[in-house]
């Protein structure tokens, strides 16, 4: 699982019928400092997350396993809403 923050949304009306119904959020890879990494990829979302929320998400074959026994075509997918990362750092009191 990586981390990343929802930045967009992507509407396309010709699509794999497995995505009809599905939606797909465009998604910014970041570090555990949450500063971005990479380039920023399409994914689609089981979990209801919505713009600038820190999201996990899965690669791969796992990323159809949410939508088990529909038959989606995703190579990624948002699995999971962050609340608060604890990176073992004491907060700056300022």
């Amino acid at each position: 699982m990586q981390l990343g923050r929802v930045i967009g949304r992507v509407w396309a009306s010709v699509k794999n019928p497995g995505l009809t119904g599905q939606r797909l959020l465009i998604v910014q890879p970041v570090k555990a400092d949450l500063s971005p990494t990479g380039k920023s990829i399409v994914c689609t979302d089981c979990t209801g997350a919505g713009a600038g929320e820190i999201i996990y998400w899965v690669r791969g074959r796992e990323a159809s396993f949410p939508f088990t026994p529909a038959d989606v075509a995703s190579d990624a997918t948002i699995v999971g809403i962050v609340d608060e990362i604890n990176t073992g750092k004491k907060k700056d009191p300022s």
